[in-house]
């Protein structure tokens, strides 16, 4: 196998664990990737390579397939091979790893779909080449064709490559927890976290099958390589547990531990819960103590023993891996930069305290009357992550302009969306109205909305910011809808971000002139959105570098509706009274087709505005339990400074 080493010296060739230091803690052999998408090149790479090196031998090349969001700008990268260098796909013969159970062929989230309009319709593989499971077969039936499918990789001389993504069950394939070890291709019951995971594609829980057929784990395994692809915040648990925990049913992941060539290749995301980058100090006594190093394993030995800052001893630093610290700096120097570099986050004044020395503040002082871009990916971030900064900037006196990126269309049920059209047409009947009833409730399983519904669904959620963002005192001249167009799909899959995107982003930061900006920096986020809108600010902030406004403008980073910034991490704390905190949960309120049953919820059942205030309480218990001042509640964000 080819070894690739390019500009960040990263080689994903597989090495067996245990050669080398960083990995005594790991069982499975892995790479982490600054981004997905030099991740994903790679792996094409690698994929590529094998495929040319079977057609030299006048053999043909056997792949394991997955789906989802993981594999996607692999299979970009193929079709770009294919189109611009000559890669054949003539010898390639695929198998995929799974199909839901019922699933048409021509339904949109139908894994057969799925291969054809990121692959195969792409490339030149043959027909006759491509296998997928069947969803469209019943009763008896199946397992015939599951004892089918096991043979027909066998007679093809087995795989000689597996890509995977992994679930948050720790599931490969759709072998769920509980699976054996020895398990061949067959019909599985879907767990309820994976049913919630695939909720968003199929626009509610309701709609995603509980079944499907799969390969079995005895098949996955007979493939001569593996490799798995992990990417974001969100799968740092899990990845955690399968690389460094004990083998277990119910972590089906985890067997790959016993595979002779598999190399899990990772994101920064996904890869932040392994010991050798979660706690380096574990691993190696003698690494390089940077402040944000030593920060990090400050608070994390607070929260090991139990102690706030000023309380920890030299005992504490030796018995938990960090004598080399103390080495440098005695713990009562430690401790004492620590708690006042915390205490320094702090600020009632998010746009920074006029007439005040500012040295030792998060913000500026000056100007006293800031302009302020609230970027919100979609209608409701602003409340939910950043609703009592919000309104401190605003009471404040600051010029705050609230940006929705997108128009959040797909997050309204079809339910809501008939209220309000029978509710139009009650107001004032007319054809319109009645075009739009019809065209909801004709709606299947598999049809996108009409653009008329997206309007109105749009126009909803319009509607709702509105209410939200006048409770907290703001102008409606001060509020812009952007409705980026790679949102406007009328589905989950997104387009990527065009060069119509990042212009009208530029054009609005280039109308406002800010001399602050807030973005979502809530990576989490399970369908992507956040992502490509951070993405959207960095690249028309980064266009817009020589303009003389943005020499005095700054990017700060918002959490909370998905994930939370770890203490270490945060640059600025902005306290809230209880009072704020149920003005801020009353502004969340005014996103009505939000509540009560949200669409895309995600892997945690509260609803957005009971995250947040949890999420806000407990940011400000463990700044107490460090030893600091206890406020109800805080919101936290990091700075971001363009290199």
């Amino acid at each position: 196998m080819k070894t690739i080493l390019e500009k960040n010296g990263t080689d994903i060739t597989y090495r067996p664990v245990g050669q080398f230091e960083e990995t005594r803690f790991e069982k499975i052999h892995n790479v982490i990737f600054s981004d997905s998408n030099e991740a994903s090149i790679k792996v094409a790479e690698e994929m590529a390579d094998l495929i040319q090196k079977k057609q030299e031998a006048g053999k043909k090349c056997v792949l394991g397939l997955a789906t989802g969001s993981s594999p996607i700008r692999v299979y970009e990268e193929l079709v770009r091979m294919h189109k611009e260098e000559g890669l054949s796909f003539k010898n390639v013969v695929t198998f995929n790893l799974d199909e839901y159970l019922p699933m048409e062929k021509d339904n949109r989230q139908s894994y057969w779909y799925f291969m054809h309009e990121h692959l195969f319709n792409h490339v030149d593989i043959p027909a006759e080449n491509i296998h997928i499971p069947d969803g469209t077969i019943a009763g008896e039936k199946v397992i015939e064709h599951c004892i089918a499918y096991d043979n027909e990789i066998k007679k093809n001389g087995g795989l000689d490559f597996q890509l995977l993504g992994i679930g948050r069950t720790g599931h490969i394939g759709f072998n769920e927890p509980g699976s054996h070890y020895n398990s061949g291709t067959r019909v599985i019951t879907l767990d309820h976290i994976t049913r919630v995971d695939a909720a968003p594609a199929f626009l509610g829980i309701d709609h995603v099958p509980r079944k499907a057929i799969t390969m079995g784990i005895s098949t996955v395994m007979g493939a001569k390589r593996i490799v798995l692809l992990g990417w974001g915040q969100n799968k740092a648990d899990i990845i955690k547990k399968t690389v460094e925990g004990p083998i277990s049913a119910q972590v089906p992941a985890t067997y790959l531990q016993n595979h002779k060539n598999c190399t899990f290749v990772l994101d920064t995301g996904a890869g932040s819960e392994l010991t050798r980058n979660k706690t380096p100090w574990l691993v190696d006594e003698s690494l390089e103590w940077t402040e944000d190093l030593t920060a990090k394993a400050i608070v994390w030995l607070c929260n090991e023993t139990g102690k706030s800052i000023l309380s920890l001893t030299d005992k504490d630093y030796n018995d938990n891996g960090m004598s080399g610290l103390l080495a440098l700096e005695d713990s009562y120097d430690l401790n004492i930069k620590m708690f006042n570099r915390l205490q320094h986050t702090i600020t009632g004044w998010p746009g920074g305290k006029p007439n005040a020395d500012d040295s030792s503040r998060p913000e500026r002082a000056e100007p006293i009357k800031k302009r302020v871009i609230i970027f919100s990916p979609h209608p409701d971030d602003d409340v939910i992550s950043m609703g009592g900064t919000f309104d401190r900037l605003v009471e404040q006196g600051h010029d705050v302009h609230v940006v929705y990126q997108t128009s959040g269309n797909i997050a309204v049920s079809d339910t809501d969306a008939l209220r309000y059209a029978e509710i139009s047409k009650r107001i004032s009947p007319s054809e319109e109205a009645q075009k739009i009833i019809g065209s909801i409730k004709n709606k299947n399983d598999s049809s996108f909305d009409s653009l008329e519904v997206r309007k109105l669904k749009g126009n909803i959620r319009r509607g709702e910011s509105y209410a939200a963002v006048r409770y907290l005192g703001l102008d409606d001249s001060n509020v812009h809808f952007l409705d980026l167009p790679f949102y406007e799909t009328g589905t989950i899959k997104k387009n990527n971000l065009s060069e119509a995107d990042i212009e009208i982003m530029i054009d609005i930061i280039a109308q406002i002139k800010p001399h602050q900006i807030f973005a979502a920096g809530d990576l989490a986020d399970p369908h992507g959105t956040h992502k490509v809108c951070l993405d959207a600010v960095f690249e028309a902030m980064k266009r817009l570098q020589s303009e003389p406004f943005m020499k005095d403008c700054w990017l700060w980073l918002y959490r909370g509706a998905w994930h939370e910034w770890d203490v270490n991490e945060i640059e600025m704390a902005v306290p809230m009274s209880p009072d704020q905190v149920l003005k801020k949960r009353y502004a969340i309120f005014c996103h009505q087709s939000q509540k009560d049953g949200v669409m895309f919820q995600g892997d945690d059942s509260r609803e957005f505005w009971m995250r947040a205030e949890e999420r806000n309480k407990d940011t400000a218990e463990r700044y107490r339990a460090l030893g600091l001042s206890h406020y109800a509640a805080m919101e936290a964000f990091v700075r971001h400074k363009f290199e």
